[in-house]
């Protein structure tokens, strides 16, 4: 089940327009549902390399990558 919310927000027009025109969408409401799947995406992206960065994986030769996209 897919739920909605209806939301007031007072935005600059400025930064509604600027969204719009990025996300080439015709109504307010798709640009800011585009920009926020957006950001999230960027956010979680961030979030991964960030976990990566703490826990790098070091690949020697082709054999251990393999060997490891095969484990998963």
């Amino acid at each position: 089940m897919i739920y909605r919310m209806k939301v007031t927000a007072i935005i600059a027009d400025d930064l509604v327009n600027n969204v719009k025109a990025y996300t080439r969408s015709s109504t307010v409401t798709e640009a800011i549902t585009i920009a926020l799947k957006d950001w999230l995406d960027i956010h979680n992206i961030k979030e991964l390399n960030r976990q990566i960065s703490q826990n790098p994986i070091y690949i020697n030769n082709g054999q251990q990558i393999r060997e490891i996209n095969r484990s998963i």
